[in-house]
């Protein structure tokens, strides 16, 4: 089976090449630094999860995921944030958005998140 894709749309250079070098050794990781880049390049294309910063230029993270919803995908979802008071409960549900994480991240637990929802996708999904 090819590797699973991961998109990692986050303002920060910094958390873009740290999630690159975390994860680049399983998956196929595709780091983009807003949200109109993450919609040109990935809307039509099957990706397996999306890690999105909350904050970012254009469309925050919650809205991205929702235009990805929107558009039918059905992967996965990560939101990551410094600013938890922003964000609705209520949108983490609406938009399936499986994990959410408060930074300064503890990059063991996320990678271990990451891991695990992308085994339980590739795994249910070959039993569908």
């Amino acid at each position: 089976m090819a590797a699973q894709k991961i998109v990692i749309v986050d303002d920060d250079e910094t958390i873009r090449k740290t999630f690159f070098l975390l994860f680049s050794k399983k998956y196929r990781v595709y780091p983009v630094p807003d949200s109109k880049e993450a919609l040109a390049r990935f809307r039509n294309q099957p990706v397996d999860l999306i890690i999105a910063d909350y904050k970012l230029p254009g469309l925050n993270g919650i809205e991205l995921i929702g235009k990805f919803r929107e558009a039918g995908y059905e992967g996965e979802a990560i939101l990551i944030t410094a600013y938890p008071d922003q964000i609705s409960l209520r949108d983490l549900g609406r938009y399936a958005i499986s994990q959410f994480f408060v930074k300064p991240l503890d990059l063991a637990v996320l990678n271990k998140s990451v891991d695990r929802l992308l085994f339980l996708r590739e795994h249910v999904g070959q039993l569908a």
